[in-house]
């Protein structure tokens, strides 16, 4: 599978069979220019998973994709034509399969009403859990889509996740709210404490490049 990361929570999955855009929000950039979408999927209603502004053209400029979103995004997309999917569903994606995961956005606090978060796994091998701690269906994931920062995270959850999951491989996301020394922090502390057997790899992210993974 060719991954590319686009910053913070948006990444592209080219399965040689189907194209997946996930969570093209407003903290990642260089995904504007995309053709050949099948899927444009959201992980939740958050801005930096989903940027209306952006929408739209991506859309045009890819008229077969298909708008796949949590059941609390569906009002932010309502004059779209979209599909609401939810945890437990199953989705037949050009020659993906899709499962949907999880079910709510981690706690940010409790004054913070809580919302839906859907978790998608690609091919039961690549998984993109969105904000929260969405465990893997069955063991032998080939990646896990990690969390780096964010104001629910704490780090030692995320590496205790990270050692629940023990994918092959534990590609970071969701980093730009860290600086620059707050990414190295992390990073540093997820690839020391990650389980025996996972790789911890960070993407090109200046020009995005795919990655086989």
């Amino acid at each position: 599978m060719q991954i590319t990361h686009f910053g913070h929570a948006c990444v592209l999955l080219d399965t040689g069979a189907a194209r997946l855009l996930i969570d093209p929000g407003l903290f990642s950039t260089g995904f504007e220019d995309l053709t050949g979408l099948n899927a444009i999927m959201i992980t939740h209603q958050h801005f930096d998973h989903l940027d209306a502004d952006r929408l739209d053209p991506l859309l045009r400029a890819n008229p077969d994709a298909r708008l796949i979103v949590d059941a609390g995004s569906a009002e932010k997309v309502a004059d779209r034509e979209h599909e609401v999917t939810r945890p437990g569903d199953t989705l037949q994606v050009a020659g993906a399969r899709v499962d949907v995961l999880g079910g709510d956005h981690a706690v940010i606090h409790p004054d913070v009403p809580m919302i839906p978060n859907n978790g998608y796994l690609v091919d039961g091998t690549h998984l993109h859990p969105g904000d929260a701690y969405v465990p893997a269906p069955q063991p032998g994931l080939q990646v896990l889509f990690v969390p780096a920062g964010a104001p629910w995270l704490k780090i030692g959850e995320v590496v205790d996740y990270l050692r629940a999951v023990a994918p092959r491989t534990a590609v970071p996301i969701h980093e730009a709210v860290l600086s620059k020394a707050g990414q190295k922090v992390h990073y540093g502390l997820l690839e020391q404490l990650a389980p025996e057997g996972t790789a911890f790899r960070v993407l090109d992210r200046e020009p995005p490049a795919p990655t086989t993974l």
